[in-house]
């Protein structure tokens, strides 16, 4: 990235819009919200062209932009990222949510034959304009909520019509609501009742119905439950090395309910992400650190499993493991429909600070995408922004639900 001062793209104009006077949180520096008060922040065919104080600017602003919006008062920070969604399903599982708080574990209530395989009869049921509908309004509260770039797996068709079915929806979300989605293969996320038994046949299927997916591009990325009630390490490999021979990036619900070494193998094939990682060991940290491989925190699962073991933090930190913070919007174990929700449980379960979290929900939950152009505020970078009613950027994690929220843009179009 360019220094703002020196870069020229901030000499030349017209830009399509500027916004004057905010304070902006860049992020931009390696530790700390990277605070420019009396602001200008301008961009140009969807890309940030100067970021700087007002005293910067090397013309008056009406010289320099189309439009100029006063945002004095308002805080700026980039859009946010929820980097791990299952958005896109149909029903729901709140009478699961009554068995956990009267005792049954998860793993009992996906035994008995709940838990995913219930949500894939009801997204198997459903029509894709019926699917459309049921999940537009969480990418909508997601949407209003501060993202520009929302990740949706598939995973509750569990074959290749309905997996293909749940991948067209999230790609529709994204064009009606005018964010980027970025789609994850999620086939290997539970045994059809179909293939009960059979899990190796299963895995077969899997991996004849990945290419065919891809050819019709809805998919970006490749998923998988590697877990006891999930698939093996050998199983999981499988789909990994068919992903990596389409060019596809991998990523993982990895150390969940147990130490399977799951983070450890996403790290072995350079993985995005290592998702949940609650029972990841130092061997696993240490993989996922010299592989580059984010840790994704989804503290609303925590939460509503009510879990106790910690992720392992210190470690995390201990060895530049970046992590970002997610949603894990879904109908069983994350009902939960705002990032900034997200941010503030992971403050509150696993102690992170407000500004590790607002990175987390920006650059790292970007870079857990695969994506560099967003996630921060500098020149050259996506201009994907909001605008907030807040005095102080902890107040994002701080507050428990409301609307900051001013205005929201995303590749400089503006969506809220």
């Amino acid at each position: 990235m360019t220094d703002r001062a020196s870069d020229p793209s901030a000499q030349r104009g017209p830009w399509d819009c500027l916004l004057l006077g905010g304070t902006v949180a860049t992020l931009a520096q390696g530790a700390g919200y990277g605070v420019i008060e009396d602001a200008a922040l301008g961009w140009r065919d969807g890309v940030i062209t100067f970021v700087g104080t007002r005293s910067q600017l090397p013309d008056a602003a009406e010289m320099l932009a189309h439009e100029v919006i006063d945002a004095q008062g308002s805080w700026i920070t980039p859009g946010l990222v929820d980097c791990h969604t299952h958005a896109v399903f149909a029903g729901n599982r709140a009478g699961e949510f009554e068995q956990r708080l009267r005792g049954a574990s998860y793993e009992e209530i996906a035994r008995s034959g709940g838990g995913i395989v219930s949500s894939v009869r009801a997204t198997r049921e459903a029509s894709e304009a019926d699917l459309f509908a049921q999940s537009l309004p969480r990418a909508h509260a997601l949407r209003d909520d501060g993202v520009t770039t929302l990740e949706i797996k598939s995973g509750y068709g569990l074959d290749y019509e309905n997996e293909r079915k749940m991948l067209r929806v999230a790609r529709q979300l994204g064009e009606e609501l005018g964010i980027n989605v970025r789609t994850t293969f999620l086939g290997a996320h539970a045994l059809p009742p179909e293939f009960e038994g059979r899990a190796d046949d299963y895995i077969d299927a899997v991996c004849e119905w990945l290419p065919r997916l891809h050819d019709e591009g809805l998919v970006d990325a490749v998923d998988a439950f590697c877990e006891r009630i999930g698939f093996t390490l050998a199983q999981t490999r499988r789909v990994f090395e068919l992903a990596a021979s389409l060019g596809l990036p991998v990523k993982l619900h990895a150390d969940q309910l147990s130490d399977g070494a799951g983070a450890a193998l996403v790290a072995e094939f350079s993985g995005l992400s290592a998702d949940h990682v609650e029972h990841t060991s130092e061997i696993g940290v240490r993989a996922m650190a010299q592989a580059g491989t984010v840790a994704v925190l989804l503290p609303g699962a925590f939460h509503c499993l009510r879990e106790t073991l910690l992720p392992p933090l210190d470690a995390f930190r201990r060895h530049g493991v970046p992590m970002a913070v997610a949603t894990d919007c879904n109908p069983g174990t994350s009902p939960l429909q705002s990032l900034r929700l997200a941010m503030s449980l992971a403050c509150t379960h696993f102690r992170l600070t407000p500004e590790e979290a607002l990175r987390g929900a920006t650059t790292h939950a970007a870079r857990a995408l695969g994506l560099r152009d967003r996630g921060l505020l500098a020149v050259g970078m996506r201009a994907d922004l909001a605008r907030w009613n807040i005095n102080q950027p902890a107040e994002l994690a701080y507050w428990l639900g409301g609307d900051p929220l001013i205005a929201l843009y995303s590749a400089g179009n503006r969506i809220r």
